[in-house]
């Protein structure tokens, strides 16, 4: 009884509002991730964007945020996570205020880089205050919380831009960041407890600089891929000086007194474990919610609203389950290592249904049960996936950590995308009927205006449908690969650390008992 009021005394009584505050940060930067690709034509037109345009729009905000996330992690780590939360606040919302009332292409994409590094920010420390201001019984049910307005951020993207677009100018997209900006940090000021690192007080200012060139190397390789060709010198040369700088910061990290990504989080075997599988995991689900997006719009026939409406399902599954705490109570009976793996596998079942159910002739009647059973998958392995990570390091380091976990994210996903759409292309090259010139395997747009008969139409419409399900299919297994292998290293993690617990208790040595006393009769 005084031990459970001791505990409850200890609790920040404001943790839960605080969530909520942190949680609205973290949509408004999830909603901005997706909400731009509807506006496109609008821009096209009222701007005079090109294709070249639009591309660095679209990837000028994840480039700058992906090519930060260490950066900001260590920022908030040494100089605090509330000042980091304002900080990003702010930003984010100077940046909208630009991308609104921008008048050229160059400057709606140097606003979207400002937003970058807002987004970077907030990222990496809304996920740090929740390690700070719950406690470890409660901390399940957070994260889950946590993820949960993560996944109605993604879904809820398309659904406002497309609301706000057919009534207002393409600007308002980037206007309603304004008020939930400057509420966030009222709230931020006035809640959220400062937080840092007590030994983070001098910048790595030389590991930031290496971070930063290496992860913006990499995710442009990683972006331009698909659109210059993998062994082109654009592709080529950014990959290497993002390796290059990338093996440059590991070195300097290792030797540096005051680092700023702490290299020993790495001989974590839970760390490792959850890195892993995460990556995996990030990989398949990334390219494959890009694979259903393509399958909604291309092979059903939806336009882009109705695609968002109706990938709507999975993410309200996922915050369904997660606000009913289910992740928690699963994560409670079952453990880390084995709610990942169940609710990957689920996962990958759903996606492997979206490949045989997802058809024409099924209607979305079978393309909804695909969904379901994936929010049932996802709901509790996510947050689960993100215990594991931020539970395994100090939470003097919880900025690093969540930097790290963001770091997997971009990597997995943008790697998905790009390999899983080249898989796609393949198959759909391969499958197209021959005739058509060489560059109908360039896209399903151009294939179809080579084809000039209906009969030879479907055929193309045929061909691509087969590239998207066998794109899915490999998305799936990846997805159940990568939750099987988190799972074996955490339990692995898991059984050494019970070892190694149980040769440090202490041990109480028995002495010999002295020898009975005797009297000699004789």
């Amino acid at each position: 009884m005084h031990a459970t009021a001791a505990v409850t005394e200890t609790r920040n009584p404001r943790r839960w509002l605080i969530l909520a505050v942190i949680s609205l940060a973290q949509l408004v930067v999830l909603v901005d991730n997706t909400v731009l690709n509807l506006a496109i034509p609008k821009l096209t037109e009222d701007l005079g964007a090109t294709t070249a345009d639009i591309q660095w729009m679209i990837n000028a905000y994840a480039l700058v945020q992906s090519g930060l996330l260490l950066t900001a992690g260590s920022f908030s780590d040494r100089y605090g996570r509330k000042r980091s939360l304002l900080a990003g606040l702010l930003l984010f919302g100077v940046g909208s205020l630009a991308a609104a009332f921008s008048l050229s292409s160059g400057q709606l994409i140097a606003a979207r880089a400002g937003m970058g590094i807002g987004g970077a920010l907030l990222t990496t420390t809304t996920l740090a205050v929740v390690m700070q201001v719950f406690d470890e019984k409660e901390l399940p049910k957070a994260i889950g919380l946590w993820s949960a307005v993560s996944s109605f951020g993604y879904a809820s993207g398309p659904l406002i831009g497309g609301a706000l677009l057919a009534h207002f100018w393409w600007g308002s997209i980037f206007l309603i960041n304004i008020p939930v900006a400057l509420l966030g940090c009222v709230a931020v000021a006035k809640l959220v407890p400062e937080s840092k690192d007590p030994q983070g007080a001098r910048p790595d200012l030389v590991g930031a600089a290496l971070s930063t060139i290496g992860m913006a190397g990499i995710v442009y390789a990683i972006i331009s891929g698909p659109e210059h060709g993998w062994a082109s010198a654009t592709v080529l040369v950014a990959a290497g000086i993002g390796v290059a700088a990338l093996a440059a910061f590991v070195r300097w990290e290792l030797h540096v007194p005051h680092p700023m990504l702490d290299m020993g989080l790495f001989r974590n075997r839970r760390f490792n474990g959850a890195i892993s599988g995460g990556l995996l995991v990030a990989f398949g689900m990334g390219g494959s919610v890009f694979l259903l997006t393509q399958q909604l719009q291309l092979v059903l026939g939806y336009d882009p609203l109705e695609a968002g409406l109706r990938t709507a399902p999975l993410a309200l599954v996922v915050v369904a389950l997660n606000v009913a705490g289910l992740g928690a109570k699963l994560l409670e009976k079952l453990g880390i290592a084995m709610t990942i793996a169940v609710g990957m596998t689920l996962n990958a079942v759903g996606l492997a249904m979206v490949a045989v159910l997802g058809t024409p002739d099924r209607g979305f009647g079978g393309m909804l049960a695909c969904l379901l059973v994936m929010g049932g998958g996802i709901a509790p392995a996510m947050p689960a996936m993100a215990n594991a990570i931020m539970t395994s390091i100090p939470a003097e380091k919880a900025g690093a950590g969540a930097a790290v976990q963001g770091t997997v994210n971009q990597f997995g996903s943008g790697l998905g995308v790009a390999i899983l759409g080249a898989v796609l292309n393949s198959r759909f090259a391969a499958l197209l009927p021959i005739g058509l010139g060489a560059g109908a395997a360039g896209s399903l747009h151009e294939a179809l205006l080579q084809a000039r008969t209906p009969a030879l139409q479907a055929q193309v419409r045929d061909a691509f449908a087969g590239g998207v399900r066998a794109s899915e299919l490999i998305g799936a297994l990846a997805v159940v690969l990568g939750g099987m292998l988190a799972g074996m290293l955490l339990r692995r993690a898991a059984r050494s650390e019970a070892h190694q617990a149980a040769w440090a208790r202490p041990t109480i040595r028995l002495e010999a008992a002295p020898a009975p006393f005797t009297v000699d009769l004789r």
